[in-house]
Parts: structure tokens; sequence; C-alpha cells
């Protein structure tokens, strides 16, 4: 007997995880995202990464079209207002959001505030998969901003990565 959504939800929602926005652009040239926390590495030679996003997606298929994508891991400094921003259904995410076109990949608009980290992507492959869609990306340049903590969720509430975690992760 398959699991269903309730029990689906509360296994996941226990995983504390790192928040990424994922943005592309439109056919029209205008900027475009959503929130996730569905994403992985995939390969190292090539790069790849896998991110996860619901089939009902109002920039999925910008994604498709443009081919490209940045993911932006978040921070916990200014992150949790721009996953809360990218977590809605607005037409307008990216009023007062500090952004610039991709160095590498021009269709990708990159965050320049809350954010940890950012990549920027060619879509390699598109796999369906039950209600979501598996987007592979290329990793074509990644860029690392100041150390900072990164914004992770769990059931249902946003936190920072706690300094215990980050003095044992720090050491060598």
């Amino acid at each position: 007997m398959a699991v269903g959504p309730e029990a689906f939800r509360e296994f996941f929602g226990s995983v504390p995880t790192a928040v990424a926005v994922v943005t592309t652009v439109g056919p029209d040239g205008r900027p475009l995202g959503f929130t996730c926390n569905a994403f992985c590495s995939v390969s190292l030679d090539p790069a790849l990464l896998l991110v996860s996003v619901d089939e009902g997606s109002r920039t999925l298929p910008a994604v498709l079209g443009s081919e490209a994508f940045a993911l932006h891991l978040l921070s916990a400094e200014g992150g949790e207002k721009l996953a809360r921003t990218f977590a809605g259904r607005s037409d307008w995410k990216f009023d007062g959001v500090a952004w610039r076109r991709g160095e590498t990949v021009p269709d990708c608009p990159v965050l320049l505030d809350g954010v940890l980290a950012h990549v920027e992507c060619t879509l390699e492959r598109s796999i369906p998969a039950g209600d979501h869609r598996l987007l592979i990306g290329r990793m074509e340049q990644v860029r690392m901003r100041e150390e900072t903590r990164p914004l992770l969720y769990r059931r249902g509430a946003f936190g920072a990565w706690g300094a215990a975690v980050a003095e044992t992760a720090a050491r060598p």
C-alpha cells in the first residue's frame, strides 16, 4: 500500500533542508522564480545538479523554454524574506528584489542579496516524475558569497544553521 500525501509530508517535513530560489526568464524577458528545497548534486564530471519542481509551477514552462536557470542557496541573513516572496503566486516577485543578468548564462537572473551562493545552469534534461518534473542542470558557473549561515527549513518553519553545528563543520 502506497504512502498517502499526509504521511509523505510528515516524513519529509521532519528533515531539515537548505532553501533555494530558482530563477529564469520568460519568453517576454521578464524574470521569474520559485522557492525550492528539493535539490541535490548529481554528477561531478560533468558537474550536474537536480531540481524538483511542481508540474503546476508557473516558472516551469519558462525554464523549459529558455533551457536555463539559476539556483540560489539562501542565507539566514535576509534569505527568509526571499523564500517567502518566491514561494508566493505573484507575477511580480522581483519587485523590490536586487538582481542582475547572469554572467555566463544570460537567461539566469541572479539575486544579489540574501544569498549564500548561486549557480548558473543550462538545462541538460527534464524528466517527468509523478506530479513533479526533475530538472537536470549543467553547472556553468558557481559564485560563493561571503561566509554566512545557510537558511534551513523544517516542519513549516525557517531557521539558521546552529553555532554548534557550524563549529563542528568547520573543523578539519
